[in-house]
């Protein structure tokens, strides 16, 4: 499924873990600063990051964050940001490292995970999810 991923601020989490990763994978998780599963973290969508995150979409799920979800992750977990801070950075003028201090280590989802070796399109949890990330956010909060 590819879908239009420029210029939106994306929610990355972190799905399987460490054992049989290659190296190159391994190494482009800890650029997207995804060491542990049930990390999240949030990039923009340039074209570097699309590409990093195509590259781990058997380890990774992703989609766009929407507004609201992002405002309940920053009262949850880093209450001291500002709000006019946050609409420049769904918007895009700031980067989103400047966002909190990456990653986020969340809750594992309640209800679980569908499953962690199947693609959303098989019913499972890996690869592109649009804008369904923001019930699994919500779940995982």
């Amino acid at each position: 499924m590819k879908a239009n991923l420029e210029n939106k601020l994306l929610a990355v989490i972190r799905v399987r873990g460490r054992v049989g990763v290659r190296h190159d994978i391994e190494e482009t998780l800890k650029r997207l600063n995804l060491k542990r599963v049930n990390n999240l973290s949030l990039v923009y969508g340039t074209k570097s990051n699309i590409g990093m995150v195509r590259k781990c979409n058997d380890f990774i799920t992703y989609g766009e964050i929407s507004s609201e979800i992002l405002q309940k992750l920053v009262d949850e977990k880093r209450s001291t940001l500002e709000k006019s801070a946050l609409e420049e950075i769904a918007s895009g003028k700031k980067s989103a490292s400047e966002l909190t201090k990456m990653p986020i280590q969340m809750h594992p989802p309640r209800r679980g995970y569908e499953s962690t070796k199947k693609g959303v399109g098989d019913k499972g949890a890996l690869g592109y999810r649009g804008e369904s990330i923001n019930n699994l956010i919500k779940r995982m909060m």
